[in-house]
């Protein structure tokens, strides 16, 4: 099974959440049909679709072989994920900058109150 980055790198290329990540790997996969019909099987599926889980898998085996690739996925991702444009299949994204005076909660679902005592 693909590490989760590489799933949440997938995802967002079956959305084409990321123009400039789906373009990265479309422009890698161009020569490599079984590659381009992954990406293509994937589009508008769901995230947790066996589509997406494979496109994770095709992904996982060509960032082994291309150190570069790797590299420059890792970083558009990155970069998306920073300006919030990548959802992160269930994580929650906060960004927090400048000196914090207080708390700060990170969390996905709350059931209930919170408080700060």
């Amino acid at each position: 099974m693909p590490e989760p980055v590489l799933l949440s790198i997938a995802a967002a290329l079956a959305t084409r959440a990321v123009a400039g990540l789906y373009e990265l790997v479309r422009a890698r996969f161009e020569d490599d049909p079984v590659a381009i019909a992954a990406l293509t099987a994937a589009e508008g599926a769901p995230e947790d679709s066996a589509e997406v889980r494979v496109l994770g898998d095709v992904l996982e085996r060509t960032a082994a072989n291309d150190p570069g690739f790797a590299e420059a996925l890792r970083r558009e991702h990155a970069q998306a994920a920073r300006e919030g444009r990548v959802n992160q299949a269930g994580r929650v994204t906060n960004h927090i900058s400048g000196t914090v005076h207080g708390n700060v909660l990170q969390a996905g679902d709350i059931q209930g109150g919170v408080s700060f005592k």
